[in-house]
């Protein structure tokens, strides 16, 4: 199969369970990824935790778990919760079982794979990046709830502006280059560097309405970031 029909996607958990189980977001997102299966795409979907992964971090938290491992591991399952949820989903379409160690996707004709978390502090994007370069995929789609990169956090800076298309070296002077737990960007700093290095394409979007990652699929104009060499 080409390189470029292979898709690798960062499902962030906001989307999953934004404070429950969004079941029309979850109807559209198969709907609209078994149509794209059926023009020879294949994809690799990696799952976040969403507000169960938070909850259940706070709990652990409040009732003594201060160490950064434990709390990593709760949030992992919880990613894989989901994981097995939308494996579950895709039924006969996806690959038997969830990747839990992106070094290990399988290489299989099935057009869908999906991953939940792996290890302490590796981030669903980093997975999503080794999981990329284990398939040959060459695209990732970041999908969450946030619509464009941009050039400042607009949470503190009123005046922060878009970018709709930016380099790797751009990118990083942007968010930094180092990991740090609970770090709040579009894309990992890790997993950055990473997709640097292997030469990939992140598009960045919402993943509300779902038309902008048919758009993307499709080569169409869509609202979102480009982030590439």
């Amino acid at each position: 199969m080409p390189d470029n029909q292979k898709i690798v996607i960062s499902l962030g958990g906001s989307l999953i369970i934004p404070d429950e189980l969004d079941l029309d977001f979850l109807r559209s997102f198969k709907t609209l990824i078994e149509a794209e299966v059926k023009t020879g795409k294949f994809f690799i979907i990696i799952t976040g935790g969403g507000k169960v992964c938070r909850r259940y971090q706070e709990v652990a938290r409040e009732l003594g778990a201060g160490d950064s491992e434990s709390l990593d591991w709760v949030g992992i399952y919880a990613t894989r919760l989901n994981a097995t949820l939308l494996r579950a989903v895709f039924g006969a379409d996806a690959y038997g079982e969830i990747v839990v160690d992106p070094t290990q996707t399988p290489s299989v004709a099935i057009p869908i794979i999906v991953g939940g978390g792996g290890v302490p502090g590796h981030s669903s994007d980093f997975a999503a990046v080794l999981m990329a370069e284990k398939t040959g995929a060459k695209r990732i789609v970041n999908l969450s709830n946030v619509d464009y990169v941009y050039d400042k956090d607009p949470r503190k800076f009123p005046d922060a502006e878009k970018v709709e298309r930016v380099s790797w070296t751009e990118f990083l002077t942007i968010v930094g280059d180092e990991h740090r737990p609970g770090i709040n960007v579009p894309f990992d700093p890790m997993a950055a560097k990473l997709a640097k290095k292997l030469g990939l394409e992140v598009a960045i979007m919402n993943g509300k309405p779902l038309l902008n990652l048919q758009n993307y699929l499709e080569g169409k104009a869509f609202k979102g970031t480009v982030i590439s060499s």
